[in-house]
């Protein structure tokens, strides 16, 4: 038997769910509330097997709510039911430890194998959820600018250092003089505060630099 609470701030749409879940084998509907602060009370209290939480709540919204159930009473597997799906929303609950996030207006049989799946372990979300979520973990995370202390220009020599370039050839590539390539290496030790060309060498590689400057002249 999954035992199920739900927080909703709407007294309709709490009846519907009782009654939906009540009609469902294995299923045990064992309170409501109607804010945040009574859905973290209830959830102590009961330890439910899952608690349906919305997120727009008089006093303790849904976010903070389940923030607080993940840490009072982690067994609990809260499934986000809301109107609210832009992105802010979704992933605040996330962080905040729901394990599943449905959208109001889901199908019955939708809801009921959500809170099937969260009592299991499981994260589900919703079609139009799920395609929000897909897509930001599809987006690249930005390049790393490694040491912002440099300089544009110091970074593409000290990237052309790491690759083991001499002073010549960096200056050739750069199309700087022998003196300005070496100015800028002495602006490189400082910045990075090492002794020498190994050293920096050294530190430039572990940042990922001197690898697309391999190629040969």
């Amino acid at each position: 038997m999954i035992t199920v609470l739900l927080a909703d701030d709407h007294p309709v749409v709490r009846s519907g769910l009782r009654a939906l879940l009540s009609s469902i084998d294995g299923l045990s509907v064992v309170g409501d509330a109607d804010n945040g602060q009574e859905a973290v009370r209830l959830a102590v209290m009961h330890h439910p097997d899952v608690l349906v939480l919305d997120i727009q709540m008089p006093g303790m919204d849904g976010i903070q709510a389940a923030r607080t159930i993940s840490r009072d009473a982690p067994g609990v597997a809260v499934l986000m039911l809301t109107m609210y799906e832009d992105d802010d929303s979704v992933f605040a609950a996330m962080r905040a430890g729901a394990r599943g996030y449905l959208l109001k207006g889901a199908e019955q049989e939708e809801i009921v194998r959500a809170i099937r799946a969260v009592a299991a372990g499981e994260a589900i979300f919703g079609p139009g959820v799920a395609q929000r979520v897909l897509g930001f973990f599809a987006v690249p995370p930005p390049a790393a600018n490694p040491f912002p202390q440099l300089t544009d220009r110091e970074r593409d020599v000290l990237d052309l250092i790491a690759a083991g370039r001499p002073n010549g050839d960096i200056g050739r590539r750069l199309s700087i003089s022998p003196k300005t390539v070496a100015n800028h290496i002495s602006s490189i030790f400082a910045k990075l505060q090492v002794a020498d060309r190994a050293e920096a060498i050294v530190r430039a590689r572990d940042a990922g630099l001197g690898r697309a400057a391999d190629d040969p002249a």
